[in-house]
């Protein structure tokens, strides 16, 4: 089952290991701060276009992202 939380855990987990701030993923994503705030603590989700702009801007599998698969890589 899918994970609002998890989701949220795997995404600021990213940002922190790559020192970007919220600003920096959201302009990235063109949402605000606070949508990506919102999703980083488990109060919302995104777009299945935006969930595949995250796999490509940290270099990581939707099914991580998504909390199918421990391994952040994609093969």
């Amino acid at each position: 089952m899918f994970s609002k939380t998890i989701f949220g855990e795997r995404i600021k987990e990213l940002r922190k290991s790559h020192s970007l701030t919220q600003q920096d993923v959201a302009a990235h994503l063109h949402l605000t701060r606070t949508q990506v705030s919102d999703m980083e603590n488990g109060k919302s989700t995104t777009s299945i276009e935006r969930l595949y702009m995250l796999t490509l801007y940290f270099d990581v599998s939707a099914d991580y992202l998504l909390g199918l698969s421990d391994e952040p890589k994609r093969r």
